[in-house]
């Protein structure tokens, strides 16, 4: 049986992870630092301030995102800051690697994964999180992709 999730308690839990985050932004040398704490200021506020009509867990779907982007994505000292933090507070949010689900995959599967390997690819290679056979391999579903859509 699936446990239904209350959208008041998920708020309570995010608010917690975007502490972390401002925390991580804090404490660690970050380029528009200031920026990526106002941001995360206001999505936290925006969480308990919305008119209860937006109080969904579809909405929030959204939050989450909005909040582990940059972590998910990114890398760094303040990435990892983050989410050793997550870990210890307990919080159950999962770390994604989102390029080895997509050479899992064998495939891209939408316009916003073929940004997204774009943007993280050479970085990744450089970072050893993948190998040159796979960068190779996701440089394949790369030209697939943009072929696909211009037939």
């Amino acid at each position: 049986m699936k446990i239904r999730k209350n959208y008041n308690d998920e708020a309570i839990k995010l608010s917690k992870a975007i502490d972390i985050a401002i925390q991580a932004f804090e404490k660690f040398d970050l380029k528009d630092k200031e920026w990526f704490i106002k941001c995360y200021k206001e999505w936290k506020e925006g969480l308990f301030e919305r008119d209860k009509f937006y109080k969904t867990m579809r909405s929030f779907k959204y939050d989450v995102e909005n909040v582990f982007t940059f972590f998910q994505e990114g890398s760094g000292k303040e990435v990892e800051y983050f989410w050793k933090e997550i870990k210890i507070q307990n919080l159950d949010y999962q770390r994604e690697d989102k390029l080895k689900k997509i050479l899992g995959r064998g495939k891209i599967k939408g316009r916003v994964e073929f940004e997204y390997v774009i943007d993280i690819i050479v970085v990744a290679e450089q970072e050893n999180r993948i190998t040159e056979i796979e960068a190779k391999q996701l440089g394949k579903m790369l030209h697939e992709f943009e072929f696909k859509k211009k037939k």
